[in-house]
């Protein structure tokens, strides 16, 4: 039975990955901050969780150590407003976390280090369809610069080291659960709808985004982690999902919970980021070298996102 460590295991893609990787009959260690919530109720029993500092190099090495984990996913970081409000401390979890993480993978021999980065990469005067091509040029916050150290990092302990480093740089994530941050609208759009409540969201009916449903995350990562490393022509994958404008979107959902009242009331700060971002992801290199393909477009997303929240009302209050 294989063993993976999940950094940042209690955020809400450790804990979806968790999941998915406890009922494929994984072992499954989680590290996370002291300040993180406890794992859910439902995983509970099911994995090792381990509080840890991911700056602090002496305590990732022990846990990598002790546990003898056999992969990595190193999901763990600093998002967007929280690094923007402390860009020192990003730094330090975001920077030095993915070196120590590295680090560790090269003193205790484990691979594949799978790494989570994204389309915050690209700063303002990206194009419209981003690739592995597009320079990430300009970075405007802390978050995106530590992303992108984190993937030339990995390539080259690849390089030097022979680090088996691969990384997903995936569409803004939506999904059960996903309440916070610039991306969450869509997401805000089921929670509410479903709940019976007005949503109000800060963006404009033409803002578009390339989104991910979760269930592809999961698949992504894992298809990714066990994909032959002969078959990898690079350590970094741009990953698609799909992208539509936020008023197709919201149209979706009324169609499948009528009396949804959603309203887009767009916030010029808001808007205007989104504005800046890129639409489109090309993801030809990941469906042609490891068969990476997403599963959901938005009106599947929507169907399970309902079915979903109505079985586990209880994981998503």
């Amino acid at each position: 039975m294989s063993k993976s460590l999940i950094t940042g295991g209690l955020g809400y893609v450790g804990r979806s990955l968790a999941r998915h990787l406890v009922e494929s009959g994984e072992e499954v260690v989680l590290l996370d901050t002291s300040s993180a919530a406890p794992a859910p109720a439902d995983i509970r029993e099911s994995v090792t969780v381990v509080r840890a500092d991911l700056g602090h190099m002496a305590e990732v090495l022990e846990v990598v150590r002790a546990h003898q984990v056999d992969c990595i996913y190193h999901l763990g970081a600093m998002i967007t407003m929280p690094a923007e409000a402390n860009p020192w401390a990003a730094y330090d979890a975001n920077a030095n976390g993915t070196y120590h993480v590295l680090e560790a993978a090269r003193i205790f021999s484990i691979g594949p280090v799978v790494f989570l980065s994204g389309i915050a990469t690209y700063g303002p005067g990206a194009p419209e369809t981003v690739n592995e091509d597009v320079f990430q040029s300009n970075p405007s916050q802390i978050y995106a610069a530590t992303k992108i150290f984190g993937e030339r990092l990995g390539e080259y302990y690849h390089q030097r080291f022979k680090i088996d480093f691969r990384c997903a740089s995936l569409p803004a994530i939506c999904g059960p659960g996903r309440r916070e941050g610039l991306a969450a609208y869509p997401s805000l759009m089921v929670h509410e709808s479903v709940r019976g409540r007005t949503c109000t969201l800060p963006v404009e009916p033409e803002s578009q985004l390339p989104f991910i449903y979760i269930k592809d995350v999961l698949r992504c990562l894992t298809m990714l982690r066990s994909a032959r490393a002969e078959s990898l022509k690079r350590c970094v994958y741009s990953i698609n999902g799909f992208s539509l404008p936020a008023g197709e979107m919201a149209n979706a959902v009324r169609k499948r919970i009528p009396g949804a009242h959603i309203e887009l009331l767009a916030d010029e700060k808001v808007a205007g980021l989104v504005r800046r971002m890129p639409k489109h992801v090309d993801d030809t290199r990941a469906r042609t070298d490891w068969g990476w393909k997403a599963e959901y477009d938005w009106d599947a997303a929507v169907t399970d996102f309902m079915a979903t929240l109505v079985t586990h009302p209880d994981l998503y209050p």
